[in-house]
């Protein structure tokens, strides 16, 4: 969220960021609305200062006995209280509106984003790992995974629809590994701390991280009004909110594996057939709360945090830098990690870590105590996904499949599968 007085120093430099998002250069209605909004402000704040000074003349007037003076001040204040009322009901609407209107804005990107309307501009960074090389023609992970008997869309579907699966034995197995495997990494070679939070949260906790108000029909929301989590980006990010930390406290680094759940309302017709996009699936996601002056770097060390994973597990993968098109609401700057996939013949998003300085600390008012001054300031957030589950067990699947159907497992995560070494057909 933008702070408005930053708008008001730098309007041009405002609309070039909207620019850049595909959008249209509106500074000047905010402006406007701003303008409006501290008029009223100051009527208010004159209309009080005058009725406090009324008052205490009534109370002389009535002192000295000059009654005549006193009903006429009392007159006047009654009057100035209907003014105050009104003004105090219009500074709410307008800081309503100009509140609702900051909340829409998406952030400005960093300037060394490519700029683009979709992903058609995003640029590849590197390319690590060797694709493998199959003497028979890969087949995509639900493929697989239906053939081992494991991977149910059928049952999951007369459970809960569409977008849903059940995995059965060495699979489900692998899924809490994968979890397992990740979490350890993170927590004991990257000083990530482990949390357990809530997959219920508040409007506010949501509005914190910016899925409300414009993606609410991305959501699932219960009927008493709890969201269930779309990442766990959401509770890790809002540990903070309403907070007051000392510098010496950052940067906070935290890591969790929840459910997530996401309605995929824009994405009819996409990835229809396996696991590549569910209403619910499985993550380890990785959040750090840092100075402003470490932002950037941590953003190249979370991404790092989530490279390793796939190098342990031996699959190939690039970084693309996103552009401004494609990147999240949140975000000034955006890595995606994409995992190759030799049943597609190409590569899938496996994670995507973004930088996103003050914009979600700012909706959240989780702020910090400069150890060098007095003011404090607002902290700056990251997150990313370190990694999908659901998706890593895909690659797993799909660059490890053999011949006759069964998967070889990873060396790195063959001790937390009791060293089972292969998974195959029931």
């Amino acid at each position: 969220m933008y702070n408005i007085r930053w708008i008001r120093d730098h309007p041009e430099q405002f609309d070039e960021a909207m620019e850049k998002r595909g959008l249209e250069a509106f500074s000047e209605e905010i402006l406007d609305l701003d303008k409006d909004r501290r008029a009223c402000v100051t009527e208010l704040q004159e209309a009080q200062a005058r009725r406090n000074l009324l008052s205490k003349d009534i109370g002389i007037a009535k002192s000295s006995g000059d009654e005549k003076t006193a009903n006429a001040l009392i007159s006047d204040v009654g009057e100035l209280k209907v003014k105050i009322q009104n003004a105090e009901e219009k500074e709410r609407r307008l800081t309503g509106e100009l509140n609702q209107m900051l909340s829409e804005l998406p952030n400005a990107p960093l300037d060394d984003v490519p700029f683009g309307q979709d992903e058609t501009a995003n640029v590849v960074i590197r390319t690590e790992g060797e694709i493998p090389d199959f003497s028979f023609e890969p087949r995509q992970h639900f493929e697989i995974g239906e053939g081992l008997g494991l991977m149910d869309f059928e049952t999951a579907a007369k459970l809960s629809g569409a977008r849903f699966v059940v995995l059965r034995g060495a699979l489900a197995r692998m899924e809490r590994a994968l979890a397992s495997f990740m979490l350890d990494i993170h927590t004991q070679e990257f000083g990530y701390e482990e949390v357990v939070p809530p997959f219920l949260v508040r409007d506010e906790v949501m509005f914190g991280t910016a899925q409300l108000p414009k993606f609410a029909e991305d959501q699932f929301r219960t009927e008493d009004g709890f969201w269930l989590i779309p990442t766990a980006e959401v509770p890790l990010t809002n540990l903070v909110r309403e907070s007051i930390l000392e510098e010496e406290d950052l940067p906070l680094r935290f890591t969790a594996y929840t459910p997530c759940f996401r309605l995929e309302a824009g994405a009819a017709g996409k990835d229809t057939r396996g696991m590549i996009r569910q209403h619910q699936f499985s993550k380890v996601e990785l959040v750090s709360i840092v100075h402003p002056d470490q932002a950037i770097a941590e953003h190249e060390r979370m991404t790092g945090c989530a490279e390793e994973i796939l190098r342990r597990l031996g699959l190939s993968y690039q970084v693309v830098l996103l552009s401004t098109g494609d990147m999240g609401f949140g975000a000034q700057k955006t890595y995606d990690l994409e995992v190759w996939l030799p049943g597609q013949n190409t590569y899938r998003e496996i994670s995507s870590c973004s930088v996103c300085g003050d914009f979600q600390a700012r909706r959240m008012n989780a702020r910090f105590r400069p150890t060098l001054s007095k003011e404090l300031d607002f902290v700056h957030t990251l997150n990313g996904s370190g990694l999908a589950v659901g998706r890593t067990l895909i690659a797993i699947l799909e660059n490890y499949q053999l011949a006759n159907g069964n998967v070889e497992i990873p060396e790195a995560l063959q001790p937390y599968l009791n060293g089972m070494t292969q998974i195959m057909a029931n």
